[in-house]
Formats: C-alpha cells, sequence, structure tokens
C-alpha cells in the first residue's frame, strides 16, 4: 500500500498485494496536458524532466496528452537530480522565447529553476506535478513562486470531516500538506481491511478484502479499489502559488 507511488507500473503489472491510495501518473498527466493545450495553446511550452521513473515518466505522459490536443512543444530537455545550476537550460529557453515550463520532478530542483529563470530575465510560468507539493518550494523560490501551477488531487486537508484531525497536526506542530493525509488513509484502509479479513497475518485475505469490501471510509472519502489496485479517486485540478492571508505563499485551487 502506497500513498504517493503514482507511476502506472506500479499496479499494471497485475499484482494482487499492490493498492495505493493515490492516483496515476497517466491520469494526472492526462489533466496537466489538457490544460497545458487549453490555456497555452499559443505560447511556447518547454517540457523538462529529472531523469527519474517519476518525473520522466509525468512528463512524458503530459507530453502524449499534450501533443493528442494537436499541441507541440518547442523543447522536450532532461536535467540530473541534484543539479543546482540551471543557467545552460535556461539560456536555451530564453533563445526558443519559451513562456511555459512544463516541469516533471520534485521541489527542490523547480524551486531552483523558477528562482533563476527571474533572475535570469526568462519571463516564464512553472506548471507541475503534485512532486512540487511542499512549503519548501517557496522558501527555494523566494517570490518567483508566484503564479506557478500544479496538478494535484482535491486537497483532503478542506474536507470538513477532516477539520478536527489538521487541527490536531497543527497543534503538534506538523502541518498536513502533500501525501499526508494520503498517508493516513493509506493506514485507515489497512486497518479495515484487517478487520474485514478477520486477521493481520494472512496478507491474502487482506488483499482480498482491499478487492471485494469496500467503500472504506477515510480522509480521503470513501475509498473502493478496482482490479489493478488502484483508487476510485475524483480526478487531479489545478492549483495555482500565491500568498495566502498569513502572507506565505502556498498552493490554492484555480476555479478554471
Amino acid at each position: 500500500m502506497t500513498p504517493a507511488a503514482t507511476n502506472p507500473t506500479f499496479t499494471e503489472r497485475g499484482l494482487w498485494n499492490t493498492f495505493r491510495t493515490c492516483g496515476r501518473d497517466d491520469q494526472q498527466g492526462g489533466v496537466a496536458g489538457a490544460y497545458l493545450a487549453s490555456h497555452f495553446k499559443d505560447q511556447k511550452i518547454a517540457i523538462i524532466d529529472d531523469k527519474t521513473p517519476y518525473g520522466q515518466g509525468l512528463a512524458d505522459e503530459t507530453k502524449k496528452a499534450l501533443n493528442a490536443k494537436g499541441v507541440k512543444e518547442v523543447m522536450r530537455e532532461a536535467v540530473n537530480v541534484g543539479d543546482k545550476d540551471f543557467s545552460a537550460l535556461i539560456a536555451k529557453m530564453k533563445q526558443a522565447g519559451v513562456s511555459i515550463i512544463y516541469w516533471g520532478g520534485l521541489h527542490t530542483e523547480a524551486g531552483l529553476i523558477i528562482r533563476q529563470s527571474k533572475d535570469q530575465g526568462l519571463k516564464a510560468t512553472l506548471v507541475s506535478g503534485d512532486g512540487i507539493v511542499s512549503n519548501e518550494l517557496a522558501s527555494i523560490a523566494g517570490d518567483a513562486v508566484a503564479g506557478t501551477l500544479n496538478t494535484f488531487g482535491p486537497d483532503p486537508t478542506l474536507r470538513p470531516d477532516n477539520k478536527d484531525l489538521v487541527a490536531k497536526f497543527k497543534a503538534a506542530g506538523f502541518n498536513p500538506e502533500a501525501y499526508t493525509l494520503y498517508s493516513y488513509a493509506a493506514v485507515q484502509v489497512i486497518a479495515a481491511a484487517i478487520k474485514d479479513a478477520g486477521s493481520a497475518d494472512d496478507a491474502e485475505a487482506v488483499a482480498k478484502a482491499l478487492h471485494e469490501k469496500g467503500p472504506f471510509k477515510t480522509v480521503l472519502g470513501d475509498l473502493s479499489y478496482d482490479a489493478k489496485g488502484d483508487p476510485k479517486l475524483p480526478g487531479y485540478v489545478m492549483y495555482e502559488w500565491k500568498k495566502g492571508p498569513d502572507g506565505n505563499y502556498s498552493y490554492f485551487q484555480k476555479a478554471d
């Protein structure tokens, strides 16, 4: 049971004992590609990834969906995890007239790309996925993070049923961002399946309960599973980074 492994291969192998409480990159990439084609079809788009199974996989799925809508990127590049200086990449994007950067990767490199792009005069909006959903993104990028976009599932911290739980997290000094509640839901689902199976020792019986029982009540809502082990969840939505009421930058769901 994983709360954050989004690569489709995880459940596409048809194993009886693999499950997740999050969505998949082919779903997320489909939403991102359609959004890019709808909102930025007349702009020059660069697609960049970090060469990891997550980052490259998400970028490839986004590219596939974007191209299917008749929009072609002007650049397809890759960098390495841990890179600090993106001057050469930014210079190449400036020369190509890039105004939209789709990033497949995590917040660490994304924050540097955002900040260095602004510092080097590249006026481009970075669009990415769930991998940049961390308040550390704003710490790295600074004010340049404003306007950054990312896909993610509907924010479970906003569910009325989770109000008291979120308050408990914050009272303990922890902000339940990103996949915190997806992890919480994973434990809830496993516990419920163990109860239904009548045993914590029989993995096959627990997996059978996950496949056949449910829906299971969780902080994400009622979850049930398909034959592959993928949860039946609401689709991905788009978020925009901007200053909140507390003066700090965070991600807020866009209306469109």
